[in-house]
């Protein structure tokens, strides 16, 4: 049978406003989870004082997220509508993970952000609106949930406020709307426009959010470019051997190649390749896959390699030249500054080597003179030196591999894309 167009979808948002719950509502509804184990995990959340976590659960099944409430690494689930098949990325909300939602949000092709309408814009609402923009993703749904709380009693003014205050914050970072946004009032623990029209909010005439999911747009595919595949984690299996896991972001990948791994410098031949637990003859980009590779051992590569065909490389970037927006630092930037880069799955601590240029934020165009600092609110031309080996490519030819944010004191200090890579010999 023909497969369905593939899209991977990432939920981002504040902690506690409902990603999870609206997740686990989503794969109850699609068919890929039963009522009996929501009901399983309702008795355990009741018995662990943790009431209406049943539907959170379905994700977090690391037990050390189910003791502390909070999502921590990366799960991946399928799910399928009439029309497309998902995998789902859920990423953590809470502020120590947030390397983790970097990652997750990098390999996605569209995001739903919810926001509840209780508490409305939080810090890391703003944050992941931020990041989202910077790490490519061009479609999202804004799912303003919780709409059945009591001090919201599902009021479209208590919507339209939350709408508004997001829609000033997405135009800023250059969203369009209502191109690329869509608003849904929902309540993801009581059912409302997830799947069915919600009766408790006549006044909202738009789509449910499983709706809105279908008239997501699949993006193109590069696959005329060479492979190049980050790696999120290599694990050992019995009677297959080492299985670095990645989601393919352009090129192909077939069993027979010769790849190579960078930084790492480590090559082999791909034995096999496995997505959602089935053998694959072929893998594009967008595909989420674990691939068997002859010659290569699990101390070989890490999280932060990246893969490609063995007759053309990855490039390793000796320093790289880039355009930056710095969107939250408590002082000022100055050269010599050692931040980390967060860049597809790595991340290295990188030095601002040199501040040549900065941009008039209107306009986008250099300032006569050399910066000496940079600011909150600051566009810049720079250029960076990794402090150990990273795999970067120039924005224009692999956008996916050329996109960065930047952390410090557990905060998302700036973000920006490579212009140009000097790089590294031998």
């Amino acid at each position: 049978m023909a497969q369905k167009p593939h899209l991977n979808l990432v939920f981002i948002g504040h902690v506690d406003h409902g990603k999870s719950t609206t997740v686990g509502r989503i794969l109850l509804d699609a068919g890929v989870i039963r009522q009996e184990e929501i009901d399983k995990f309702r008795a355990e959340a009741e018995a662990k004082g943790k009431a209406t976590f049943e539907f959170a659960w379905v994700m977090d099944d690391l037990k050390e997220e189910r003791e502390r409430g909070v999502t921590i690494d990366i799960a991946h689930r399928r799910f399928d509508t009439d029309k497309y098949y998902f995998t789902i990325i859920d990423a953590p909300g809470h502020r120590d993970f947030v390397k983790n939602m970097i990652t997750g949000t990098s390999q996605a092709d569209a995001a739903v952000l919810v926001c509840s309408a209780a508490e409305g814009v939080q810090e890391q609402t703003r944050e992941h609106i931020f990041l989202s923009r910077t790490l490519g993703i061009r479609q999202m749904i804004v799912a303003i949930n919780k709409m059945d709380r009591q001090e919201v009693a599902y009021s479209e003014k208590r919507f339209n406020e939350v709408r508004e205050e997001l829609t000033v914050r997405l135009k800023q970072i250059g969203f369009k709307i209502p191109e690329q946004v869509t608003f849904i009032p929902i309540s993801a623990f009581k059912d409302d426009n997830i799947n069915k029209a919600s009766p408790n909010m006549p006044w909202y005439k738009g789509p449910t959010l499983m709706a809105a999911l279908n008239s997501l747009q699949v993006p193109e595919k590069p696959t005329d470019k060479p492979l190049r595949l980050p790696v999120q984690d290599v694990y050992t299996i019995q009677g297959i051997g080492t299985v670095p896991v990645g989601r393919i972001e352009t090129g192909k990948m077939r069993p027979g190649d010769k790849i190579i791994f960078m930084p790492s410098n480590k090559g082999g031949e791909v034995k096999s390749i496995e997505m959602h637990h089935e053998q694959v003859q072929e893998a594009i980009p967008g595909d989420n896959v674990g691939f068997n590779v002859r010659g290569i051992d699990k101390n070989d590569i890490k999280r932060g390699d990246v893969a490609g065909p063995a007759s053309n490389p990855p490039t390793v970037a000796e320093a790289f030249i880039a355009q930056i927006q710095v969107l939250n630092h408590p002082s000022v930037l100055t050269e010599g500054y050692t931040p980390v880069f967060h860049c597809h799955t790595a991340q290295v601590a990188c030095e601002f080597t040199e501040l040549q240029k900065q941009l008039d934020p209107k306009t986008g165009q250099p300032m006569p003179e050399k910066p000496t600092t940079l600011k909150t609110g600051d566009a810049a031309i720079v250029k960076i030196t990794p402090k150990r080996p990273l795999v970067v490519e120039k924005y224009k030819e692999f956008p996916q591999l050329g996109r960065f944010a930047i952390r410090d004191m557990g905060q998302t200090i700036a973000a920006g894309v490579v212009i140009d890579v000097k790089k590294r010999e031998g």
